[in-house]
Parts: structure tokens; sequence; C-alpha cells
């Protein structure tokens, strides 16, 4: 009963075995190998146009060299007040983009409000040294709220953001999570949506240790490679970032993972909302389930060896917040996430409500 994160599964056997294929005979060091050409190949491929791609081995790395990329130094970099770029990044993004000043904006359900964006917008007039300048937008999909951004409200987002004269980027740690979610292309949510960069999860979602920037704007990566050098993240067996991707992309094998940790959290939500004592503050759309429990319930469900996160009620609107003998928790499920342990801790829930 492990919902603590989707980084807590192993890898892909897929990806396993891609690996120790990649490792046969000799190849040229720091990505000019055959499997990181394919991997690079299968993105332009899957996103069906011109790309650059760079691989890295962790998700922070990846979001903040490429917020860094589209961010003149010590700009703004405007975000969810939520979002993994503010919350959970140790600084990274404000240390790689020298300086920048990370504005959360705020919006229920983990997406970002158009209307407190522009608002927040007027807060940074152009030639006026009270407040730093526009540098970048950062949007997650999926959200940490566990939904997901539709064409048309990323669209809203980026015209908004590119009339302040700022780039785009999305952080997609859960990126296969949403377009499985939405049964679309990943260009309908990507650069015909206005992103310029994209921070292309695979490790939360099967692979070892591999995450992929996607430049759909490629003049900015102009310099790239310098700042991905420079950020120790140009791998010397660059081979095992590529092989990484290639399998994870093959026969649609990311969104495979992907369906079945979404089904799984559907399966959980699905049978928590039959619990009267239990409070689902929004539909769940991807792989993370988040719900509010009476105290003595999570005591006992931590008693009989659950795990999963308690999460700042912070991310609630006021009416909806856990009372003094509540608290508000966060489910994720996986693509190793097996019914029997969704079973199990379901039926604990169900013991505690009769």
């Amino acid at each position: 009963m492990n919902f603590l994160s989707d980084n807590t599964s192993g890898a892909s056997p897929n990806i396993l075995k891609a690996i120790v294929e990649s490792n046969d005979g000799d190849q040229s060091p720091y990505g000019g190998d055959i499997w990181t050409k394919r991997a690079e190949a299968a993105i332009a491929d899957v996103f069906g146009c011109d790309v650059a791609v760079f691989f890295v081995t962790t998700g922070t790395v990846s979001n903040a060299l490429a917020v860094s990329a589209i961010s003149p130094p010590s700009r703004a970099v405007f975000c969810h007040d939520n979002a993994h770029l503010i919350d959970s990044e140790c600084g990274a993004p404000e240390f790689f983009t020298n300086g920048g000043k990370l504005v959360g904006i705020a919006g229920p359900a983990g997406k970002m409000d158009p209307q407190a964006l522009a608002s927040r917008l007027q807060q940074f007039p152009p030639d006026v040294a009270r407040q730093v300048q526009p540098g970048a937008l950062s949007i997650s999909q999926a959200t940490e709220s566990g939904t997901v951004y539709r064409p048309s409200e990323i669209r809203s987002i980026a015209d908004l953001a590119h009339d302040a004269g700022m780039s785009v980027h999305m952080d997609g740690a859960r990126f296969a999570n949403a377009v499985a979610a939405l049964d679309t292309a990943p260009a309908e949510i990507t650069w015909k949506a206005g992103i310029d960069v994209l921070s292309l999860g695979a490790t939360k979602n099967g692979a070892l240790a591999c995450e992929a920037i996607v430049f759909f704007d490629m003049s900015k990566a102009a310099d790239f490679a310098f700042r991905r050098k420079k950020g120790g993240q140009t791998l010397s067996k660059g081979r095992f970032l590529g092989a990484q991707m290639t399998a994870y992309l093959a026969d649609d094998h990311w969104l495979d993972l992907a369906r079945h940790a979404n089904r799984a959290a559907g399966r959980l939500a699905a049978r928590l909302a039959e619990m009267p004592t239990v409070r689902l503050p929004w539909a769940t759309e991807a792989n993370v389930v988040f719900a509010t429990l009476p105290r003595g319930m999570d005591a006992a469900l931590r008693a009989a060896g659950a795990r999963y996160h308690l999460w700042d009620a912070k991310c609630l609107l006021p009416a909806d917040r856990p009372a003094d003998d509540e608290v508000l928790v966060r489910f994720i499920c996986s693509f190793g996430t097996a019914d029997a342990d969704i079973d199990r801790l379901t039926d604990l829930i169900r013991q505690y409500s009769a």
C-alpha cells in the first residue's frame, strides 16, 4: 500500500532491456551515439515537428535549465503558486537563472488562472525599476493537483505570456499521464498551444533516470549545449539516456504505462468517493488523488502500513479546507500500482467508516 509517489516504482522491464542492449560495443560519447540519435528522432516524430532535444538525468535540472534558457538573468519567472518549480526544487530555478524571481500565480485545482496572471502582470510595468521584469512562464502538465490543462486553457495562458514578451515552459514530469488522460496528440498541448520548451519526464513513468528538454522554439536552444555542460548534465556515456528514451517511446510504451497509472488512480478515486467520511476536492484526471480524511482514519491507515503524504491545505479553496479533526492527503499511483493494494487500502477505509 505504497502511494507516496510514482518514484517509488522501479523501472519498466522494456527500458531496462534497452539499457542492457545499448551496453554492447563502442559508441561515441557525449550524445554522439546511435541511441541518442534514435531518441531525438522519436521525440520529433511524437510531436510532429522539428525540435532540439537535450537529455538530462533529473526533473529538477530539466526544469531549471529549461527555464534558464528562456528567461534572461534575474527576471521574473511566473508559475502556479503550488508548482513544483516554486515548492520543491530547492532553489535550483533561482540558481540556474542567476537570481530569477519566482512569482506564484493562484488558481483552483493546481491550474493557473489566466485572470490572476493578467492581474499580476500589471504589477510588473516595463521600465520601472521597482520590480524585476517578466522573464518566463512555466505551467505543469499534469499539475501538482493531478488535474490536466486542455489545449484552450494552455493557449489562453501562453497568449498572455507571449504578449508580455515571455517564453513559455511546460513542466512535463507527468506529461504522459496528461496525454493519456486527454487522449490527444502531444502536439495539441505543446507547440500548437503556444509552448516554447517542454521538460519531458520519463523517470516517474518507468525510466531509470531520464528526462528530455525539448525546444519547439529552436532559437532558444542556440547555446543550450554549453548551458547543459555547465550544469554538469552532459553525460559521457549518453547512450544510456538515449536508450531509455527510445524504449520509453517505442510502440506507445510511455502511454501504456501512463494509462495503467491513470486507471489505478481512477479506481482508487471511485472507491474513495463511495465513503461517507471521505471528501475529494476535485475530480481525479491523471494519476494523483487528493482526499480529506478524518484524523482517526489517517492514523489507522498508517498503523496498518499504508504510505502516502499529508498535504498542505493551501492548495484548497478556504471553504474546502479540512476541519480541525481532518487532514488532506495525497495518493499517487504509478505504472506498477496493483489493484490488490488499492482494494486493501479502500477496504481498510470502509472498515473505519462502518
